[in-house]
């Protein structure tokens, strides 16, 4: 399927930074993913992983092009930010994946496109860490791609194609390389909650570990670590109401509004403010 962008409804250079100023906003930015900051011997390292030329030169350019793929993302510039990312091969296909990722949940309307772009995230992301087992986004890019494609499809569906295992394992992969990371326990949580509203708590824990309590734990850590992320709310606020029901409603609707009162620091964060909001106008 021909790939179709749409453009970052939100006034041109809002979240555009220079590369100094990208450098100095990583920290708060990639506080949920714990993406590490790009630099000249972890790209020579990525580059020597993947059979890549790695010389002086090869270095300083893949450096650059992956601070300019960043720099698109966080500017909401998502097709370019793919696009840079996928030239650059396995060492750009986090920030290819997140972006595209990104694109296809806030952007696209048609659902056959959208569950096909989740689903080419998932894959660039599955072949990238196989020559990066350690870059721990790579492993999170996967659980949560084919996290959403499996919402996008029916979670029963996704169930009887074994994406819970593979979304699980990934998971669990994810938070042994970097127990910090805020959004692969939001996915975590989900995950738990996900499968506990579809088929029950007994079928969910004896046949997939689902657990009501790990499902809490994770959603509240992740709001602990990243307690100015909207995201972090927005999906405690949708574990919550898989969990309870109706019972989670004003518990909820607590969390969207958290996120909702957030000033964004990016795209991304801007796109998840204004999906909070539109939750609360529901």
């Amino acid at each position: 399927m021909t790939r179709r962008w749409r453009p970052f409804p939100a006034p041109e250079g809002r979240f555009d930074r220079d590369e100094q100023a990208l450098i100095a906003a990583w920290p708060e930015l990639h506080r949920g993913d714990c993406e590490p900051l790009p630099s000249g011997p972890a790209v020579r390292a990525a580059l020597l992983a993947t059979g890549a030329r790695h010389g002086p030169r090869e270095v300083e350019r893949a450096l650059a092009e992956l601070l300019a793929a960043w720099r698109a993302f966080h500017r909401g510039d998502f097709r370019e930010a793919c696009e840079r990312g996928e030239r650059l091969g396995p060492l750009g296909a986090a920030v290819a994946s997140k972006a595209e990722g990104i694109h296809a949940q806030y952007l696209i309307e048609d659902e056959a496109e959208r569950i096909e772009a989740f689903a080419a995230a998932a894959r660039r992301c599955e072949q990238a860490r196989a020559a990066l087992p350690e870059a721990v986004n790579l492993h999170y890019l996967v659980a949560f791609a084919w996290g959403r494609y499996g919402q996008g499809i029916s979670i029963a569906r996704a169930l009887a194609q074994g994406l819970a295992g593979k979304i699980r394992e990934a998971l669990e992969r994810s938070l042994r390389l970097e127990p910090e990371h805020a959004e692969a326990h939001s996915a975590m949580g989900l995950y738990h909650a996900e499968i506990i509203a579809k088929v029950g708590a007994t079928v969910g824990g004896l046949t997939y570990g689902a657990k009501a309590a790990a499902a809490r734990q994770h959603l509240e850590r992740a709001t602990r670590l990243t307690p100015k992320a909207p995201i972090a709310w927005i999906e405690y606020g949708n574990g919550i109401l898989l969990l309870e029901g109706e019972r989670g409603l004003a518990e909820a609707e607590r969390a969207y509004r958290k996120a909702a009162a957030l000033e964004p620091q990016d795209a991304m964060q801007a796109l998840d403010v204004a999906h909070a909001r539109e939750q609360l106008e529901d």
